[in-house]
């Protein structure tokens, strides 16, 4: 989403998104990115916090970013016991991490307090808040947005 509607982060989000694209790296996220992505633009212009215009362009914008999503059986299983493991509210957060660990990949996230929660456990969580133009991506990458 940070790439989409501008936030803290859009800048640091977009030139990931650059470097991905350039270097080929392989997105990947559970498969529920899509009605997220969908349902909080949709709620976007539902709310005026962006205009019919924006939320067209950001929906055409996200349906062009190269993104496998991912309907594998594992990542809900897994999801749920993140969740325990983390003590975290919403187990949907926890698929993008779930995914992450099943493929073997970084987990690229604008959420802090996601980050904050897993990152003393979990070293391949990134959050976009550290200065992302010193690190290089590891190809397949994971990845979520901060819900707002």
């Amino acid at each position: 989403m940070r790439t989409l509607v501008p936030a803290s982060f859009t800048d640091e989000g977009l030139f990931l998104l650059d470097t991905w694209r350039r270097e080929n790296t392989t997105l990947v996220a559970p498969a529920l990115l899509a009605f997220e992505v969908t349902s909080t633009l949709r709620r976007y212009v539902y709310l005026k916090r962006i205009s019919p215009a924006h939320g067209e362009k950001a929906f055409e914008e996200f349906l062009r970013i190269n993104v496998r999503l991912s309907h594998q059986r594992g990542i809900f299983p897994l999801a749920w016991h993140l969740a325990k493991q983390f003590d975290r509210p919403r187990a949907y957060d926890m698929a993008y991490l779930a995914l992450a660990q099943l493929r073997g990949c970084e987990f690229w996230t604008a959420d802090e307090r996601l980050y904050n929660a897993v990152r003393p456990k979990v070293d391949w969580v990134k959050w976009l808040g550290h200065s992302i133009q010193k690190r290089s991506p590891t190809p397949r990458s994971a990845h979520s947005g901060n819900r707002s």
